[in-house]
């Protein structure tokens, strides 16, 4: 027989039959609205004690009142994410939809996927950014020795931004009670020594490709400053011999799934830039052009047709373990230093302000959101560069005096 609850509590009885309830033998049922057809909406409450139930009974009703009341619901973290990428961010460019896409399945899901939307808390996000900043990074070929295990202080804070905006629009849709992203911390911005080739190790590197493979390659990347994926991406359409301009709008990346295909991707935010390397580049661009289609005529059908400038023995995009392994190799039997790839890039930034280019010249040419980052990057450059133009003004000081 139910017993009856304490006045003005609602309806509370204790169950009978505990079988299917594992959470507690004593019941609370609650009006939380009607329905579209006026039936009343009721949801339980459970608790091993009637005190316990009472208490969040009371706790529902304040809710109601408040307008604070969430309905309970079963829904997990990636359930709500695969909604929200497929219903609330339409209006985002089609190369932001696939970076969120990228953060969502490939950082976010994995960790706290399975986790009931409503019991997402603080703590358990920050659990996962300090996980991603340890060991966080997916690599991808040709990443397996260089890379470092966790991902970049940027990155997580790119992750949390889409983690943010999806669970505002579930607080805003009222599935979550607030947005727990709110409490996290996030990492700190921590800038790394670069290391570039300099001096005498820009001639030797020069020498050590002469009759290297991937030549033309190595070269566009050390006089243009240009990433290995916009390299990669490059098609001959591209390329413009007659102005001298290369046109970087896309990039080679692999699908991020299990045995994803090497695709040609816009760049973020489709932020498409003419360079103008010196006529060296074009010479070596021209007589690797040649070679290609010398090559091409070899494996007659096999050839894929992919237009891309840098590519496999098929005419394939190039295989980022077969490019990293070679690129080490070379540094190696030269005895170069056993900088990234990457590092390729900051040299060329470094060679164009040593050589005299103006900032605003640089930031064009590395594809930069502004020239005070390029400022901020390459300051320890442009620092050399005035305490090289101080002694120039001094030893002219000099001069005067003595004549």
């Amino acid at each position: 027989m139910a017993k009856r609850a304490p006045q003005g509590s609602g309806t509370i009885r204790e169950r009978k039959d505990k079988k299917g309830n594992p959470t507690g033998k004593w019941e609370a049922r609650y009006t939380t609205g009607r329905d579209v057809n006026g039936k009343q909406i009721q949801r339980s409450i459970y608790g091993s004690s009637q005190k316990e139930v009472l208490d969040k009974l009371q706790k529902a009703h304040a809710e109601i009142k408040g307008g604070d009341y969430v309905e309970p619901s079963k829904m997990t973290v990636k359930e709500w994410l695969d909604i929200w990428l497929k219903t609330y961010i339409g209006n985002v460019k089609q190369t932001t939809h696939r970076a969120y896409t990228d953060h969502v399945n490939g950082h976010i899901v994995p960790h706290i996927g399975n986790v009931p939307l409503q019991k997402l808390k603080a703590h358990t996000i920050q659990e996962l950014y300090n996980t991603l900043s340890k060991s966080g990074r997916r690599l991808q070929k040709g990443q397996k020795k260089e890379a470092p295990a966790g991902l970049s202080a940027k990155t997580i804070k790119n992750v949390h931004m889409v983690l943010r905006r999806a669970l505002e629009q579930a607080h805003f849709l009222r599935y979550i009670k607030s947005n727990p992203t709110t409490s996290c911390v996030l990492p700190r911005n921590e800038k790394k020594d670069m290391q570039i080739l300099q001096g005498v190790q820009i001639p030797q590197f020069i020498n050590a490709i002469e009759n290297h493979r991937y030549k033309a390659l190595f070269t566009t990347m050390l006089f243009t400053g240009i990433r290995r994926g916009e390299a990669l991406g490059l098609t001959w359409d591209n390329i413009d011999f007659a102005r001298r301009t290369i046109l970087v709008g896309k990039q080679l990346q692999r699908e991020r799934v299990k045995g994803g295909k090497l695709q040609l991707v816009p760049l973020k935010n489709d932020k498409q830039r003419w360079l103008s390397p010196p006529d060296t580049v074009f010479s070596i661009l021209s007589e690797h052009k040649c070679k290609q289609a010398e090559r091409q005529l070899l494996v007659g059908q096999l050839w894929t047709n992919s237009n891309l400038v840098f590519t496999n023995d098929t005419g394939g995009g190039l295989d980022g373990d077969a490019l990293y392994t070679a690129y080490k190799k070379m540094l190696s039997d030269n005895n170069l230093p056993s900088i990234r790839l990457h590092d390729l890039r900051h040299t060329a930034a470094t060679l164009m302000i040593q050589n005299g280019d103006d900032i605003k010249t640089i930031q064009d040419a590395l594809g930069h959101h502004s020239a005070g980052f390029t400022l901020d990057t390459y300051g320890h450059v442009t620092d050399q560069m005035k305490q090289a133009s101080a002694s120039r003004m001094e030893a002219y000081i000099q001069s005067i005096k003595t004549s």
